[in-house]
């Protein structure tokens, strides 16, 4: 499950990887208004992992193992608290169970994003080059302008739809959960943290641990897309903790 302004493009590659190294199969999946998942008003955690136990039921999927990160993350721990005996552990990518104000980039993202929908863009560079007002690391613009796609008319528009999540931004930030003796989920549970990011702070480590007492942590170094930042050491994080599971 990927983040905000993200798709299950981001995780194709990583997804190949663990299913040949696990010898599972592997869903890559478009959460709630983005990619090519349908668009809903309502855009938060409990919905979000509502849509997960629907997608898991009408695949078959039994106690799967959830990945997810940022966004996906947070999903992630809201199904294992909201329905624990579904799911046989998850994966937490740089994300934890409370609290946060979402980095401020995001309402900034927002705002480029819809000056290049206001501008009528035909072309990707004429996007970027809005978007360098916004924000100046070219890889996270790629990564946001990996949302356009191009009308009949050849103007360019984003799949995801930008009122919705500008609303749901403060919903993001948030955890579902605050008390950690009316939710636990007490089975194993992996969190990785880069150490570059702001996202799971050692004050949050005790938290975590209310809430998932049996859980690892992995440090890698890297900011917040720890999967393309370092896909090599993420995948050695997992496929190690999932294969202790399988002893």
């Amino acid at each position: 499950m990927h983040g905000l302004f993200g798709s299950k493009k981001n995780n194709r590659s990583v997804s190949k990887v663990l299913a040949k190294a696990l010898k599972r199969d592997v869903y890559a999946v478009d959460l709630r208004n983005h990619g090519d998942a349908e668009h809903a008003p309502v855009h938060n955690y409990k919905v979000m992992a509502a849509d997960i136990v629907a997608f898991m039921s009408k695949n078959d999927i039994e106690k799967p193992t959830l990945i997810g990160h940022s966004m996906g993350a947070k999903t992630a721990m809201t199904l294992a608290l909201q329905e624990p005996d579904l799911i046989r552990d998850f994966v937490s990518v740089d994300n934890a169970p409370l609290d946060a104000a979402l980095n401020g980039s995001f309402a900034k993202y927002i705002q480029g994003m819809r000056k290049i929908e206001e501008a009528g863009v035909t072309r990707q560079s004429e996007a970027d080059k809005i978007l360098t007002a916004y924000e100046s690391e070219l890889p996270i613009r790629q990564f946001l302008l990996g949302n356009l796609a191009r009308n009949v008319d050849g103007v360019q528009k984003f799949r995801v739809p930008l009122s919705i999540l500008a609303r749901s931004l403060d919903n993001l930030g948030d955890f579902p959960f605050k008390d950690p003796n009316q939710a636990r989920f007490v089975k194993p549970a992996l969190f990785v943290r880069g150490t570059k990011s702001r996202y799971v702070p050692d004050e949050a480590i005790p938290i975590i641990g209310q809430f998932f007492p049996r859980f690892q942590m992995v440090d890698i170094d890297a900011g917040h897309w720890v999967t393309s930042e370092k896909p090599q050491e993420f995948l050695n994080a997992v496929i190690e903790f999932l294969k202790l599971q399988d002893e």
